[in-house]
């Protein structure tokens, strides 16, 4: 898992921020799903809507577009279990927040008009050192699996920030074999 600040603003400054998960092995063996949530409200529009923080516990973090789940088309989101108790963003102070007390999170999903409904939980513990050539790439559309693929809502922007993020780094393009691709926008979610 990675968060991020969206605009890079002073750590002081609200920003949007990214809380970015790796589920390893979840379709199969080397077939991770990829979950990238933004911070949000958990209202039926809220949840679409990227909410800019200072505090990386004061409130969920949606998908903002949704995910075919059998069926229907629902967002995931990941909710603090103790939206109170504050967490600084800046990774300096971040680390060693984590490490006095990890952070818990209950992993969600809502259709339209549907409560939020937990399906997991998370647990975010100190980071560990990674060296430079594995750091740790995320994708959503690339890592989703073919049972649970994310909407084309907003798919070409994110595509295009993907693809330049990869070709910055020098990272290769991953392999899209497998992976559903859909014509048009479910409604729900």
């Amino acid at each position: 898992m990675r968060w991020s600040r969206a605009a890079g603003l002073p750590g002081r400054l609200p920003d949007g921020l990214g809380l970015a998960l790796k589920v390893r092995d979840a379709g199969g063996p080397d077939r991770p799903l990829d979950l990238l949530l933004t911070s949000s409200g958990s209202g039926s529009l809220t949840r679409h809507l990227p909410l800019p923080r200072t505090d990386a516990l004061a409130g969920p973090y949606s998908s903002l577009s949704g995910y075919r789940f059998p069926d229907r088309v629902r967002v995931v989101a990941a909710f603090p279990a103790e939206p109170g108790r504050g967490l600084p963003v800046r990774p300096s102070e971040l680390a060693a927040a984590l490490a006095r007390r990890p952070a818990r999170f209950r992993l969600c999903a809502a259709a339209r008009g549907e409560p939020w409904r937990p399906f997991a939980v998370l647990s975010v513990h100190p980071a560990r050192p990674v060296p430079a050539p594995d750091t740790v790439a995320f994708d959503p559309y690339a890592a989703s699996l073919a049972d649970l693929p994310p909407t084309d809502r907003l798919r070409t922007v994110r595509e295009a920030a993907y693809a330049g993020s990869r070709q910055g780094r020098g990272a290769e393009t991953p392999p899209r074999e497998g992976r559903p691709t859909h014509d048009a926008e479910a409604r729900d979610g």
